[in-house]
């Protein structure tokens, strides 16, 4: 019998406001995602790709609880609200550690919060540097402030503060954008590391298609707040089916720049989510488009049972 997943995401739609009348009434709203469905798996690294403006850092506030869906539901170990702990590691770690506390601070804080104050200082402190040696920053090191460390090791820190209470699940948002090329390959393989010895469930969001092959399992491609592809690393980034998809990888640049998923054309670049197309949200610009492409798509059985695509022209047809 397969595991049941760990986190739910059932319709999740989420709208801010972005016009008012004379009244202060909303009458014009950002549509950031769109009916989103996801199955997250014990154990998995799920990569979420797309543009910038896609609805990947909408989705991201909204599994950390920064964001409340509009409608939908997410569902955690199988209840609603459930019992799942996420926590997230920030893209550029300079900012996002408080550069006021020492660094046992820094990562004592998530369990401190989680404690609700219970914990006396020397128990944060021991707590912390059990954490720091997983990613092997020196106990001599943490009365040190942040500015005292160089970015690789201040990424460390922030995976280190993810850490410390124990989560099911760590958003890992661009974890290695900020850093030196030098330095990344030893971030992603401390986390394959951490994953492996703990059981840990990432869900990753990058625009490095290097970063991505490197560490998915599974890989969700989105497209103006919807998912249009989803599969197994190697179906979605060897074998894609969704033209948008196919568009994206054809756009990496190939020698002497940065890979990346943001250097497609501006002919294609995302249509205004203020106003949302009808029918398949990508029929406007795609080469494929037919009969049929005027009305809502569904994510469909492509390839095999794991890979489905937002497509009912690829669906059907075989590669």
């Amino acid at each position: 019998m397969s595991t049941p997943p760990i986190l739910t995401l059932r319709g999740l739609e989420v709208r801010f406001p972005a016009g008012a009348d004379w009244l202060g009434r909303a009458n014009e709203h950002v549509h950031a995602l769109n009916g989103v469905d996801l199955d997250i798996r014990p154990g998995e690294t799920l990569g979420v790709v797309g543009e910038s403006g896609c609805g990947k850092t909408t989705l991201a506030m909204v599994l950390i609880g920064l964001v409340r869906p509009t409608s939908g539901t997410m569902e955690r170990n199988g209840a609603r609200g459930g019992s799942a702990n996420m926590q997230i590691v920030f893209q550029d770690p300079q900012s996002s550690l408080d550069p006021r506390l020492p660094v046992w601070r820094v990562i004592a804080e998530p369990l401190h919060v989680q404690q609700r104050g219970r914990l006396s200082r020397a128990e944060l402190k021991r707590a912390a540097g059990a954490a720091a040696a997983q990613v092997e920053i020196p106990p001599d090191c943490l009365d040190r402030y942040p500015h005292e460390f160089s970015g690789g090791q201040r990424q460390r820190i922030a995976i280190a503060r993810a850490l410390i209470s124990e989560p099911d699940i760590i958003l890992l948002d661009e974890p290695t954008s900020a850093l030196d090329i030098s330095v990344q390959a030893q971030i992603l393989n401390l986390l394959n590391d951490l994953q492996r010895r703990r059981g840990l469930t990432y869900i990753l969001i990058s625009h490095n298609v290097s970063v991505v092959r490197h560490m998915s399992d599974r890989v969700a491609v989105m497209y103006l707040g919807q998912i249009v592809e989803l599969g197994t690393c190697d179906e979605v980034l060897k074998t894609p089916r969704h033209p948008y998809t196919r568009l994206l990888l054809e756009s990496v640049p190939q020698l002497g720049v940065p890979v990346g998923f943001d250097a497609v054309s501006s002919s294609t670049e995302l249509p205004s989510n203020r106003r949302l197309p009808r029918g398949c949200f990508f029929r406007d610009r795609c080469p494929l488009a037919r009969e049929g492409c005027e009305r809502p798509q569904a994510l469909l059985t492509a390839t095999g049972p794991e890979h489905r695509v937002r497509c009912h022209v690829q669906a059907l047809s075989q590669p």
